[in-house]
């Protein structure tokens, strides 16, 4: 079943039409540090961009952390994605693995990732392996690190804003002195420090070598690109970025000089920049060498997009965000739920399920909490496999609490049907819970019919084992344990029916 686009995607998908359309034949300017006037643009028109180049950087921080990365990669823990774009699956051409606070998710591409806890003081994790124990460690001091570095750069960014200096150099090295460049009021200061509190990081890996194919970059002729343009999604308003960049490089260092060479060195990995659909101003193509570190501070992530250009040698990369997270915790989707089950009274001998309240209101939030652990939590996560098991069993007890939690929902869901079918009700009373009910049993069924052809799709088949799609929760018709079909289709039907006789 395809999903119908959101008019956000459709204006975006308008805006990308007609920007193809403008340009026609030709390709829009682009610069690299080869050009001469590269560093005033980026100073001009990406001022909130900086990078850190790898020489700023404590050396012993690089080995920690590039260790990390190969020992997560040696255990077969970072995975390609099936994500929903424009109602298609893919299958991304980068593997990831999200690493973070405790209980924390991430959604972007309408997919949630669920975190592998970094090891916080005050939780206790078991990993599957000391190894990757011991990486996600360094992820978290790799975090600490770069929260400092982004405030550093905010500070930068407000001096030079506050005329205090006259220009704060965007690409800094390790000779760059680093204190007194600036200061903020009291509540800018907390602000800054919450825009800047990275809660996970996103780590990605590619060799563009056993890759078959990759799109071409469509307005610049950047070449082959690893991310197309983007803006990161579901992030805290006005927040930062932070990007550690890890290449395997070979003995030829990139010649910026080479005068042979036209645009970017395609060899090299690079950052595109460009400022929202605009066609005036010059894109950038940044070189990324191992161990660099890039930061996107303010509303940089809200009014340019950014692209991943390959090079040739595989790449990690360590993406850290503050991820908006009010409705994406653990702690959030539990509270919901007892949200919804303060309506619900158990019998204690017979296990029966009745209702407190018939309120329509009432009746209505129940549904829509029950549709969004379905459909935003256990869907979500059957659908990436057992992949999570391979870290870490944080995430097993919760998902299992939050599926017996579900099922309590589903006898709710069945006192209410019995409600509006026993006789004797009021017709306007039928009709409110009718209407307070109807939506969300509709949703439920379009989307598990949804959930369930994507778990059996031709590319979800193609999986390994430990990653294919599971329909999970799934029962057939006549399962005792369930008080309600799968299938909704016949109930939908009923009370359709149950609706319009009722205004006849």
């Amino acid at each position: 079943m395809k999903r119908t686009q959101t008019a956000e995607e459709r204006e975006r998908e308008a805006k990308k039409l007609r920007l193809l359309e403008e340009l026609e034949d030709t390709w829009l300017p682009y610069l690299t540090p080869k050009d001469d006037e590269f560093y005033q643009q980026w100073q001009l028109k990406y001022p909130k961009l900086v990078l850190r180049e790898a020489g700023s950087v404590p050396e012993g921080l690089h080995k920690e952390v590039q260790a990390a990365f190969l020992a997560l990669h040696k255990h077969g823990v970072l995975f390609r994605d099936l994500v929903r774009v424009q109602g298609k699956d893919v299958l991304t051409p980068v593997s990831r693995i999200l690493i973070g606070n405790p209980g924390c998710t991430y959604k972007y591409l309408n997919t949630r990732l669920f975190a592998v806890p970094w090891p916080m003081k005050g939780s206790n994790t078991r990993y599957s392996e000391a190894e990757i124990a011991a990486a996600c460690q360094t992820f978290l001091k790799l975090n600490d690190y770069l929260q400092v570095e982004t405030i550093q750069a905010w500070e930068e960014l407000v001096a030079k804003d506050k005329g205090s200096i006259d220009a704060v150099p965007l690409c800094i090295g390790p000779d760059f002195p680093r204190v007194g460049m600036g200061s903020f009021d009291g509540q800018d200061e907390v602000d800054i420090k919450n825009r800047s509190a990275y809660n996970v990081t996103l780590l990605n890996f590619m060799d563009p070598q056993k890759m078959p194919y990759l799109k071409e970059e469509p307005y610049f002729g950047m070449g082959k690109m690893a991310v197309s343009w983007h803006h990161d999604e579901n992030l805290v308003e006005r927040s930062a970025v932070a990007v550690y960049s890890y290449s395997f490089e070979g003995p030829e260092e990139e010649n910026e000089e080479d005068p042979q060479l036209e645009g970017r060195d395609p060899d090299i990995w690079h950052v595109g920049f460009k400022i929202s659909w605009d066609i005036e101003t010059p894109g950038l193509a940044i070189p990324l060498h191992q161990g660099d570190c890039y930061f996107m501070l303010d509303d940089l992530n809200a009014t340019h997009q950014h692209c991943v250009l390959a090079g040739l040698p595989p790449r990690f990369s360590s993406t850290h965000r503050v991820a908006e997270c009010s409705t994406g915790t653990l702690d959030y989707i539990l509270q919901r739920c007892q949200v919804a089950l303060q309506n619900v009274r158990e019998e204690a001998d017979s296990g029966d399920v009745s209702l407190k309240s018939l309120e329509p209101a009432v009746l209505k939030q129940g549904e829509e909490i029950h549709n969004e652990v379905e459909f935003e939590w256990l869907r979500q996560f059957w659908f990436q496999g057992s992949r999570y098991r391979k870290c870490t069993d944080w995430w097993c007890q919760p998902m299992t609490q939050l599926e017996e939690l579900w099922k309590k929902m589903e006898s709710a869901t069945n006192a209410v049907l019995h409600e509006v079918r026993r006789e004797g009700v009021p017709v306007e009373q039928r009709n409110e819970t009718l209407t307070a009910i109807l939506a969300s049993l509709t949703t439920r069924q379009n989307l598990r019919k949804e959930w369930r052809a994507r778990c059996q799709s031709r590319i979800a088949r193609t999986l390994p084992a430990d990653q294919k799609p599971e329909c999970r929760p799934y029962w057939e018709k006549d399962d005792p344990s369930m008080p309600l079909p799968f299938d909704l289709t016949d109930i939908v039907s009923e009370l359709r029916g149950l609706l319009l006789e009722a205004k006849a």
